[in-house]
């Protein structure tokens, strides 16, 4: 039998608990701080059968919902934020979130309709025919009930010490895959839990997500990303706690392979774009073929970030044509 690879966080009183979720990714994990407070660090998506496996997860560890006195929300995505308000409500524990995501986690339906008429104008713009769009935004609507608002009783920032009865965790802010991204550092015993921001068996997709504020401008999630995972790198952790997957035990080597990757993707990019202009669309479409359609906001995500890299290098300008931003080489 090989060892389970998450025994070293369990030893040290981090214990996950994987839950179902409806996405391609398949399982989230929830950790549980076996600690003073009882904390338990995101809790899964919407959904019955989600709640269950929580409820069995915490079982196994021999604790019961009512027990958690802290939940730690770790970015805004659904299949880490749909149950935390049930789980709130029914052990009453605090509610502790970074302060750029108090504002969609308490207001959580309108922030999500404000993000999909963000992303529809994003897609439109940069050339997905509008039925693919109007297709996408009604998935995406669907999508919406694996979500939930929850009050945050407890604003972290950037910076802060989390104090238990027997750890420490420094709080750090690293947006990029979400505007949001919060980890957690244990210093002294070198584990960082790293939610989404980091992922062993996939890269993590720098979505392009709606500002905060009214500005209209469309951030540059992959450039955000980038500058996040440099912080990172140069933290002393022997073990990740990732949100999806095992944990990873070379923190410096896997973000060099990730360096590597988005370079490799954005000389692929520039060799399209230098053989004729085109919209991110038909970039994706020439990347990944039909991929590009049912995932279209996932895949245009990934090609507007690498023409950022490449904008910023000089080597690549966007251009208006009729509403329709193309772009060609430099």
């Amino acid at each position: 039998m090989s060892e389970d690879p998450f025994a070293p966080a369990a030893a040290a009183g981090i214990h996950r608990i994987a839950i179902p979720t409806p996405f391609a990714v398949g399982r989230v994990n929830v950790y549980l701080i076996e600690d003073e407070p009882l904390t338990l660090v995101d809790a899964g998506p919407n959904s019955g059968t989600s709640f269950d496996e929580l409820q069995r997860g915490l079982a196994a560890l021999g604790h019961r919902l009512e027990d958690i006195e802290l939940v730690i929300l770790t970015h805004q995505h659904i299949d880490h934020l749909g149950l935390v308000s049930l789980v709130a409500s029914h052990s009453g524990a605090e509610v502790a979130a970074i302060d750029t995501a108090v504002p969609f986690v308490e207001r959580f339906s309108e922030e999500a309709q404000a993000d999909d008429r963000f992303a529809r104008e994003v897609m439109l713009r940069n050339g997905i025919p509008e039925d693919v769009v109007s297709a996408l935004s009604a998935v995406s609507q669907a999508f919406r009930a694996w979500g939930s608002r929850a009050d945050v009783t407890r604003v972290l920032r950037d910076g802060d010490e989390m104090r238990f009865r027997d750890r420490t965790l420094h709080v750090h802010h690293r947006p990029g895959h979400s505007p949001t991204d919060t980890v957690f550092h244990d210093r002294d015993r070198r584990i960082l839990i790293a939610a989404d921001h980091l992922l062993g068996h996939i890269s993590s997709n720098p979505l392009i997500t709606r500002p905060a504020g009214d500005t209209r401008e469309r951030p540059q999630a992959l450039v955000t990303y980038l500058r996040s995972l440099e912080a990172t790198r140069e933290m002393d952790v022997e073990l990740v706690l990732p949100g999806h997957g095992d944990p990873i035990t070379n923190h410096r080597k896997l973000i060099d392979e990730r360096f590597a990757l988005h370079r490799r993707r954005a000389e692929k990019i520039h060799g399209l774009i230098a053989e004729r202009p085109r919209t991110a669309y038909e970039i994706a479409q020439a990347l990944w073929g039909n991929v590009a359609v049912t995932q279209a906001y996932l895949t245009l995500s990934e090609v507007l970030g690498h023409v950022d890299l490449l904008t910023g290098d000089g080597r690549v300008r966007e251009v208006d044509r009729g509403g329709t931003s193309v772009f060609e080489a430099a």
